[in-house]
């Protein structure tokens, strides 16, 4: 006899799970319960259909709800909202939103999928302010394409600089609007490292965007046309998008008695099954495993709530299947750049007291000699014990999407630094060079693991140079012209090995180049020569990130 599963919520996890459920069992009666009138869409591409990169509203519908009924033969109520569990009865009510009807359904297993929503904080004059927005589903991307087709704002205010919020900047200014981006962090892009970050600040800044760290919103005024900030400062504007983050919807979950998580997500076990086995929670609403150091968190992504919905589907119909943890891969196109990162950041591992290596290299996305090249700037983080990879950062124009995912699969497959160096990669000029990025922050970090290089971070460089320090640019003096660090000297790569009776021999010598290789020939010169020496991790590209905004 077959089971009846009802699943609160559809999009990624919820039309997932219903899907895999009825290719596993045909008899199973299936009930899709969805309070919206879409139950899967491309939540990922609204901004994009904003910007009109996307032309067709249509092509945002993934599944409607006749077609998915039929293919599925599934028993699917929008604009219906769950409103209590009856975990004793193993029943739910759903109230019909459109006629107010209430009626109860039973349950062998019921799969909670609600999503998140918005933050939206209190926020004085919020009330009285007209055309504020915020973007979650397929009505709020029609409010705001609407406003921004007949009204035609000069200026908006994208008040949060997470991914969402820096595509709908990206796609407001692709139509024509202004747009100031208001963060109360000192960053964009939480994901990012404060160094990374940087890189996107200032391309931020050359695309007309006007960027506002380390202040936040005050209060409202004029009916929204103005915003008070908390130095004080005012900015104008025509219309605003609250992109502050996300919240989990587990008002439900609460009700009934499931446990939650201190960020409020519902706490699940391996099996994505709540305190109550019957019930099971998946995508944004969950609180998750850490993959790399399975501590509790919150990653609301796409991709890991659709594997969430597949794999409960398998364990209902009994398969021996868990979930891993979320490793947090993520991407973004912020206008020419490609923005991406996997596993841990370096905040992250400062606040779990771990012990870490960073490197930073600045490769071409291909070969340099075939047209069209761009340089990517890499991160990765690395135990300096045993090399275990903890995760990396990627920002650049060309090629920054398949170095993360080589490295997110590196992660998952448990791979170490030393065999980032031994992985054969597709290469052809157009695409790739025969050391692969990927492979080249292998080589480095190998190094560093076998003690043949020590670094110096770009944070570091300016206080070990004001107390007295040696900082050797070994760049060439035309480049050095371009920019270089206060204090250093200059002394030409290949001149080093005549001018060694210049250098201190009793204290430890700093090197630096414009990307790092140079810097470590040197290192490796002075150190064969019997000096104390320390490269420039990045060199001064990664330094003047930072530095020359």
């Amino acid at each position: 006899m077959g089971k009846k599963i009802v699943i609160v919520g559809g999009v990624a996890g919820g039309a997932s799970a219903a899907a895999r459920l009825r290719r596993l069992d045909e008899d199973s009666t299936i009930v899709m319960v969805e309070r919206g009138e879409h139950i899967s869409f491309a939540n990922c591409g609204l901004p994009y259909y904003i910007g009109e990169s996307i032309k067709e509203r249509g092509k945002l519908m993934v599944q409607t709800v006749e077609g998915m009924s039929k293919r599925f033969n599934l028993d699917i109520r929008n604009l219906s909202e769950v409103v209590s569990i009856q975990r004793e009865e193993k029943t739910v009510s759903i109230k019909n939103l459109t006629t107010g009807e209430t009626t109860k359904e039973s349950y062998d297993h019921l799969i909670l999928s609600p999503g998140s929503k918005p933050i939206v904080p209190n926020i004085p004059g919020l009330d009285e302010a007209e055309d504020v927005f915020t973007l979650r589903n397929i009505p709020d991307t029609d409010r705001i394409k609407q406003f921004v087709d007949v009204r035609r704002p000069a200026q908006a205010v994208v008040v949060g600089g997470g991914f969402i919020g820096l595509e709908m900047a990206e796609n407001l200014a692709d139509r024509g609007v202004k747009v100031t981006i208001i963060e109360m962090a000192n960053q964009v892009m939480a994901p990012l490292d404060y160094e990374m970050a940087s890189i996107v600040h200032t391309h931020l800044k050359e695309k007309g965007v006007t960027l506002i760290l380390e202040d936040g919103v005050q209060a409202l005024a004029d009916h929204g046309k103005t915003i008070e900030l908390s130095s004080g400062t005012k900015v104008s504007t025509d219309m605003i998008i609250l992109s502050i983050g996300v919240r989990p919807e587990n008002g439900l979950a609460i009700d009934a008695g499931l446990d939650v998580g201190e960020r409020g997500g519902i706490k699940v076990n391996e099996y994505m099954q709540t305190n109550d086995e019957s019930i099971y929670a998946i995508g944004d609403a969950v609180e998750v495993s850490d993959y790399i150091h399975q501590s509790p968190a919150m990653i609301p992504l796409a991709g890991p709530a659709n594997r969430q919905g597949r794999m409960v589907a398998d364990h209902i119909y009994g398969k021996n299947v868990s979930y891993k943890g979320t490793l947090g891969t993520s991407i973004a196109k912020v206008f020419d750049l490609t923005v991406a990162a996997t596993g841990s950041n370096e905040k992250r591992l400062k606040q779990l007291n771990m012990p870490y290596q960073a490197i930073h290299i600045h490769p071409s996305s291909h070969a340099s000699y075939y047209p069209g090249a761009y340089p990517i700037s890499l991160k990765l983080l690395f135990n300096p014990d045993n090399g275990q990879i903890y995760g990396a950062q990627a920002v650049g124009q060309d090629g920054v999407d398949k170095r993360i995912d080589v490295i997110a699969t590196a992660i998952k497959g448990k791979l170490d630094v030393y065999d980032l160096t031994e992985l054969e990669l597709s290469y052809a000029p157009p695409y790739s060079s025969a050391k692969d990025p990927v492979n080249y922050a292998g080589y480095v970090a190998s190094n560093m693991m076998e003690g043949s290089v020590e670094t110096v971070q770009w944070h570091e460089i300016d206080e070990l140079i004001k107390r007295g320090g040696t900082l050797i640019d070994v760049r060439e003096p035309g480049e050095c012209k371009a920019g270089y660090i206060e204090g250093s000297i200059n002394i030409p790569l290949n001149d080093l090995r005549s001018r060694l009776e210049e250098l201190p021999k009793n204290e430890t010598l700093y090197v630096s180049c414009q990307v790092g290789l140079r810097g470590y020939l040197a290192s490796r010169i002075l150190a064969e020569n019997g000096f104390s020496v320390k490269n420039l991790d990045g060199g001064w590209k990664t330094y003047s990130s930072v530095f020359r905004q």
